[in-house]
């Protein structure tokens, strides 16, 4: 069977501007979530995480860039950057781009924005990324709610398989903006505390900003030691509403067991499990009886929200790097500000950094509109 890797990444967040710093304050269980009060983007204080601007510019800057780009663009192509540099790879025909995102530049449509409106179109977002480093072929901009990262990783796979290219370049995120804001808050599901994923006593969602990118590829001459295989993917909408997830977990309990299949394993061989959690009553409740129904009950689980807060449409190919990293450091990161469970069925959530011999790891993803993703990795074990 062919195999496709994910190898080269990097993490743009506010923990630092590569993927190493990301990683070393999860491991501390230091979480990049902050209080903030901008009357600007919201009357009342939130919680969220933010990448520095000052900081940013400055690698920005060393980019030396042509033309004037979007705080969203400045990480995407600060992210992008260091990951094709450290590939080595020439940017070919047989190179693809994907890009992860759920809102773009949304911000270019607030009054003060300097950029014309039209930026807002994502199309114009790939095309600005592609045209930055020469990519020869067009951007697909992947936007389907907050699967976006997840799903973005297993179309690379897809187009490799199928032959269109040999390796693709996929990059996310998204932005603390004050559409996102206010959207999360007209729902009260906004919190101004850091979020506390299947936690009995949580109070909703934090934002958070990043940008980041992995290179998928076929060739294992091109891979870095954190490396893993793409077992199995799949994906499956549960119809149920706009924004509330199905009460039985169908659409994901349905893409877990789908790619388990592809994967050829059952639950009993998946090590730990990179969930979505977003701290919200219905998406919390929604995974635990999924995962029940899977059979991964008593698989060690963690979210990612309560470092990060949610990152939208680059959330799941954020926690795919963090994954990676998990499994190479052979290492389970604890599921900060969880104390005691409060969904119906049980979970083994990680509570504390513990190092672990794993192999496998199972990444899923929920979002607005039933969408629902599930992807299944295993470390490389020889290159």
């Amino acid at each position: 069977m062919n195999k496709v890797y994910l190898s080269y990444n990097n993490i743009v967040s506010g923990y630092g501007f590569d993927t190493a710093a990301a990683v070393e304050g999860i491991k501390k269980e230091d979480a990049c979530l902050r209080q903030i009060h901008d009357k600007h983007l919201l009357p009342n204080h939130y919680c969220a995480s933010k990448v520095a601007s000052e900081t940013l510019e400055e690698a920005y800057a060393q980019l030396r860039p042509k033309e004037a780009h979007t705080h969203l663009e400045k990480m995407l192509l600060v992210s992008l950057e260091k990951t094709i540099r450290a590939s080595q790879l020439e940017l070919t025909d047989r190179v693809g781009l994907i890009i992860s995102t759920t809102k773009g530049n949304i911000d270019v449509l607030e009054p003060e924005n300097p950029f014309p409106k039209s930026r807002a179109y994502l199309g114009q977002l790939g095309e600005k990324i592609r045209h930055f480093f020469g990519f020869q072929n067009e951007a697909l901009v992947l936007s389907n709610a907050c699967v976006s990262g997840v799903l973005a990783i297993a179309i690379a796979k897809r187009f490799i398989l199928q032959g269109t290219y040999d390796e693709v370049f996929v990059v996310g995120g998204d932005l603390v903006t004050k559409f996102i804001l206010s959207g999360f808050n007209a729902f009260q599901a906004l919190s101004d505390e850091p979020c506390r994923p299947y936690d009995k006593n949580r109070s909703g969602i934090n934002i958070g900003e990043v940008g980041t990118s992995v290179l998928v590829t076929k060739k294992t001459t091109h891979l870095a030691e954190e490396s893993v295989v793409l077992l199995g993917e799949a994906s499956c909408n549960d119809a149920n509403h706009i924004s509330g997830p199905s009460r039985t977990g169908e659409g994901l309990y349905r893409s877990i067991v789908a790619a388990l299949a592809q994967s050829e394993l059952n639950a009993g061989n998946i090590d730990c499990i990179s969930a979505h959690g977003t701290a919200t009553l219905f998406n919390d409740e929604m995974e635990a009886i999924a995962f029940n129904r899977s059979g991964l009950q008593n698989t060690p689980m963690n979210s990612l929200k309560g470092y990060f807060g949610h990152t939208l449409g680059a959330s799941g190919l954020l926690e795919t790097i963090i994954g990676m990293h998990s499994l190479h450091q052979n290492t389970l990161f604890a599921s900060k500000g969880f104390q005691e469970l409060g969904v119906s069925e049980p979970l083994n959530i990680i509570k504390k950094t513990t190092p672990k011999p794993i192999e496998t790891f199972l990444k899923t993803a929920s979002g607005f509109g039933g969408c629902n993703t599930a992807a299944i990795f295993k470390k490389v074990a020889e290159k």
